[in-house]
């Protein structure tokens, strides 16, 4: 497995793939997080994105890659949301059959948004070992080529272009950013902004938050080798995943440090951007600004300009968690 497969001209090309096809989110200011955060901060809205996430990002890249003899046959993946979706939109815009496998966990609501764009939804056990087998039945069955949510040069490709179009989007404002921060789950996102960032400037500092019951890539920092997720727990769900091989080997040499934080921090994140910037995140979208927010990152000088990506926006809103009493704390 070559990392280096990923450089900063396929996210460039990946740019102009989805150009006109994915939406160029908004960057957001706030004047209010600002002052808590000691920093000036730019949110790059990806919960603005189709399918209410950055993963539409990767998913078409990866699909618009597909010689039409490979199209034919569809692809299949296993996701418990944002890329399920994204995958299922972007092979209905191609025309291809898509198969979906998804836990028996994930949201419904997210399980009839997948449906909802036309692809065949395949519920299997709540496992990745499951998953994985499931998956590879599918594609045995149909011909199907095999998209991985995260592990998969294309996707990282595609996410990438976020952070080009954030530091485009900064600089028109007038600002150079001097670090960026994203979520950490899987590592599509946080592979993908690396790259770009690199080939942007070398001097922009890279930083993840991760949840505190789900972290593997911080373990795996510390430890100096991929070390698996096992038993996560945390209500940022989007973020269950074990960090892929491929994005380990792109990102270890560059994310400069991973934050860990709370459910109780990335709650409140989540309810400070809704109540103050007016922007709804889901949970793993708001463990950026938890990572920013906490104790650890305050001491880190020479950030004066920060991006945060905002990874997505698909909320139950049945279930909001402040909702629930025991989170319905302060930001800080």
């Amino acid at each position: 497995m070559d990392a280096s497969a990923v450089d900063f001209e396929r996210v460039q090309r990946a740019a102009t793939a989805i150009a006109g096809v994915a939406h160029r989110t908004p960057v957001m200011t706030c004047s209010a997080i600002d002052e808590l955060a000691g920093r000036r901060l730019f949110f790059k809205c990806e919960n603005f994105q189709k399918v209410g996430a950055f993963k539409f990002r990767g998913a078409f890249n990866a699909i618009a890659q597909l010689s039409d003899e490979a199209a034919t046959n569809g692809v299949v993946t296993h996701s418990s949301g944002n890329h399920a979706q994204a995958l299922a939109l972007a092979a209905k815009m191609r025309g291809v059959p898509a198969y979906i496998v998804m836990p028996s966990t994930a949201p419904s609501v997210k399980k009839a948004a997948v449906e909802g764009y036309g692809a065949e939804v395949i519920v299997c056990e709540p496992t990745l070992a499951a998953r994985e087998s499931t998956a590879d039945a599918v594609q045995i069955r149909t011909g199907a080529t095999f998209i991985h949510p995260y592990d998969n040069d294309d996707v990282i490709a595609g996410q990438g272009t976020a952070m080009l179009e954030l530091y485009e989007q900064v600089a028109e404002l007038g600002e150079l950013l001097d670090a960026v921060v994203t979520p950490v789950g899987g590592g599509g996102l946080l592979a993908g902004t690396c790259i770009a960032a690199r080939g942007l400037n070398s001097s922009l500092r890279v930083f993840a938050g991760e949840p505190a019951g789900a972290d593997d890539a911080a373990r795996s920092f510390e430890a100096g080798r991929r070390i698996p997720q096992t038993a996560p727990d945390t209500i940022a769900d989007g973020l269950l995943t074990s960090l892929g091989e491929r994005n380990w080997q792109i990102i270890h040499p560059i994310v400069e440090r991973i934050l860990t934080v709370s459910d109780d921090e990335i709650v409140a994140a989540m309810r400070l951007l809704w109540e103050r910037a007016k922007l709804l995140v889901e949970p793993s979208s708001a463990v950026a600004l938890a990572a920013i927010l906490s104790r650890q990152f305050e001491p880190i000088a020479g950030l004066r300009s920060v991006g945060v990506i905002l990874s997505g926006g698909n909320v139950d809103l049945e279930r909001l968690p402040w909702m629930r009493g025991s989170l319905g704390i302060a930001a800080k």
